[in-house]
């Protein structure tokens, strides 16, 4: 490989661990939030012409952040591709040291041990109209689940399930979890969150982003809920 390595990242949160590495990417996406860095599209719709053109040693994606025919075409122009997958915050470790690996970093980081369970019941919105929410093996419900949260239709096999109103309206809901991203929930939508039940901003890149800033985000998420569920 040449020197310094030529990476373009496909993934957000994986910008910003390379970042928080030293290796300042070639190219990212516009969701990023880099705005120093060329963009080469989105994580869904990226410029599958700009990124071959500026000849990177690697690219990597994520299995559930970009598309599968992304990937293949890719690696069909001949490029290097790092596909991670990080399902639950257990993949984060052993994705993250290959990727490490893969760059020459050495990586170590410890999480805060699991939660007792906190016997709160958790609706956590990420679309409406319609309601979409976590459901099985995603990160954000593995994460929610570690800080002692019951999240409620996690069980679900869709990952992302759309939930209809006399659903929600059917189902004992403790507490409202409204994240930041990818829908933009803010205190102007907490009136109409309470509608529902009791309701807590969260932020969603602590949420839903994982990387070097898992450990931090755990710990953050978890004053950030004592205080607003358990009143600690």
């Amino acid at each position: 490989m040449r020197s310094p390595l030529r990476v373009v990242s496909l993934v957000p949160s994986v910008t910003e661990t390379l970042l928080s590495w030293g290796i300042e990417p070639v190219a990212c996406t516009r969701f990023c939030e880099q705005p120093n860095i060329n963009n080469v599209g989105g994580s869904k719709d990226p410029d599958l012409d700009a990124i071959e053109g500026l000849n990177p040693d690697l690219v990597v994606v994520d299995r559930e952040e970009n598309r599968l025919e992304d990937y293949q075409s890719l690696i069909g122009r001949g490029i290097d591709v790092e596909a991670l997958h990080v399902a639950c915050i257990g993949d984060v470790d052993p994705e993250m040291r290959r990727l490490a690996t893969r760059l020459g970093v050495d990586w170590s980081q410890a999480l805060t041990p699991q939660r007792p369970r906190r016997e709160v019941k958790a609706f956590v919105p990420i679309w409406r109209r319609p309601w979409m929410t976590v459901g099985a093996d995603t990160y954000g419900a593995s994460l929610l689940s570690h800080l002692g949260i019951d999240v409620l239709f996690s069980d679900m096999d869709d990952p992302y399930p759309t939930i209809g109103e006399q659903q929600l309206a059917d189902t004992e809901i403790d507490v409202v979890l409204a994240p930041t991203e990818p829908y933009p929930f803010s205190e102007r939508h907490i009136g109409m969150l309470k509608s529902i039940a009791p309701a807590v901003l969260v932020d969603g890149q602590d949420l839903f982003w994982w990387g070097t800033r898992t450990s931090a985000a755990i710990d953050r998420l978890d004053q950030h809920l004592t205080a607003a569920i358990d009143g600690g």
